[in-house]
């Protein structure tokens, strides 16, 4: 009877997590298909200084619970138009100075109205190519981030002609937690998320940015985890692109079809306690190709190739391994490895029972 007892038991502890995996695996894929629709996940509205926004019919909207506005925009505009200043005729240097000077009081404006309706408040940098530090000092003097505000650091393309390059982009990055101990979090869109995680190794500190993940489709159960991103922090689901007149995936009160808009795939009160985010997420351990040999007196060599992601530190002594240029080296790497031998192919192998 004891013996039954601890069976059943041990039937009931495995039914449970089988019923606890299912149901992360359920709210896994909630997360990645329309999550919008789930009326308890929050919603949060982007805004650049061109969006029309009326305010007491946009706060009706119980759901809305942030609000993230453009800050600066590269580097600031010249204010006297004196020398080089890109080209441009002194006309238009004052013009786009005039232009700057008013999004930065609407910024503020935004700003006060927002925080004063208890809505959470973001800013973000729209990142052009030009010198990293001066551009992340720009973002902080444009927006006067508090400790409870979340700063974004938004790269729209990895053409570097036309956009910070990802190598700068990491330069901003630590140059803002510097500054303010914190780190802001990635805006990006699918395309150069998927480059930034494939070579992750190449771009640590941006690879571990909590991500803000743009991409106007209603299914995305095919895309995360992707390096070391498990999940989005922030998905940005409805803009101009996908929204107009008969069809939009979210509609916000007092706004035109332009503005973005954005869903955490959870309710408000837990966004609150992760909002002004400012840590790295943790760095996934590399995948390693590991080739095992052996050999069996006369018996042909057998071998194997697999790829793994590695969890333990594992030592490889000199003897034991090879650089590609065929010199010896030592190396600690991060892993666990399970290599099948390969006994088909040798001869008088003992019967496993």
């Amino acid at each position: 009877m004891e013996k039954r007892g601890i069976s059943i038991s041990g039937m009931i502890l495995r039914l449970a997590a089988f019923v606890g995996l299912t149901f992360a695996a359920a709210n896994a894929r909630a997360a990645d298909v329309e999550p919008w629709k789930a009326r308890q996940n929050a919603i949060i509205v982007d805004a650049y200084e061109l969006n029309s926004i009326d305010w007491e019919a946009m706060l009706k909207d119980k759901r809305i619970a942030g609000f993230i506005a453009k800050a600066s925009d590269g580097l600031p505009e010249s204010y006297t138009c004196t020398g080089d200043h890109g080209g441009d005729t002194v006309a238009h240097c004052k013009t786009m100075w005039r232009k700057y000077a008013v999004s930065r009081e609407l910024y503020q404006t935004r700003r006060m109205i927002a925080r004063s309706q208890g809505l959470l408040w973001g800013a973000y940098h729209l990142a052009r190519p030009g010198n990293p530090v001066d551009q992340a000092n720009h973002f902080l003097d444009y927006a006067e981030p508090r400790e409870d505000e979340l700063m974004v650091l938004d790269i729209e393309g990895i053409d570097p002609k036309d956009y910070m390059s990802l190598e700068d982009a990491a330069i901003f990055a630590g140059h803002i937690k510097a500054r303010t101990g914190r780190y802001p979090i990635l805006y990006t869109n699918h395309i150069t998320a998927k480059q930034i995680a494939a070579n992750r190794a190449q771009h640590r500190l941006l690879s571990r940015l909590p991500l803000w993940y743009a991409r106007y489709k209603p299914d995305i159960r095919d895309v995360f985890p992707m390096g070391n991103w498990d999940r989005y922090a922030l998905w940005q689901f409805s803009s101009s692109h996908n929204c107009g007149k008969k069809r939009c995936p979210y509609r916000v009160p007092g706004t035109l079809n332009d503005i973005d808009v954005n869903v955490a795939a959870m309710t408000v009160s837990e966004l609150k306690k992760v909002w002004p985010h400012g840590a790295l997420l943790p760095e996934k351990p590399p995948i390693v190709t590991v080739i095992a040999s052996a050999k069996a007196g006369r018996a042909p060599a057998a071998s194997a190739a697999v790829s793994v992601p590695l969890a333990k530190p594992l030592l490889i002594s000199r003897a034991e391994a090879e650089s590609g240029s065929g010199a010896g080296v030592d190396g600690t790497v991060t892993g666990a490895i399970s290599v099948k031998a390969a006994e088909a192919h040798l001869p008088n192998q003992p019967e496993r029972r």
